[in-house]
């Protein structure tokens, strides 16, 4: 099976997920401090999630795996939920809010990954 190339689109895809991996973490902190709703079990596990499933799609895209776009669909759906979330509680907190939008980058451009393999290539 020939070697193929990784597009520029799916790195910029990695870097996303990374950076939207590293601001739920941090956003997890920053919200069990806070208390109340922003450290509500719920909100905490969807944080969670949106972090795992980044970093999973991340390694599914640098091992070009076949099933990437897939994982990369269910990873676009839980950073919309995740972005809508904490858009909702920003309420003035800058890092609910570079979390939202670290998210809705994700999604983005997990969204165009999902589309279809031949993104994968570099033509």
């Amino acid at each position: 099976m020939p070697h193929q190339e990784m597009s520029q689109e799916m790195r910029d895809c990695i870097s996303n997920c990374m950076t939207c991996h590293a601001v739920c973490l941090e956003t997890i902190s920053h919200c069990l401090e806070m208390g109340g709703e922003h450290a509500s079990p719920q909100h905490i596990r969807l944080l969670q999630d949106c972090a795992q499933i980044c970093v999973t799609s991340a390694d599914f895209m640098l091992r070009m795996s076949d099933h990437h776009p897939q994982v990369c669909g269910v990873c676009a759906d839980i950073c919309d939920a995740c972005a809508r979330e904490c858009e909702s509680m920003a309420d003035g907190a800058e890092f609910m809010r570079r979390c939202a939008d670290a998210c809705r980058r994700c999604a983005e451009s997990c969204r165009r990954m999902s589309s279809g393999a031949s993104s994968t290539a570099s033509m």
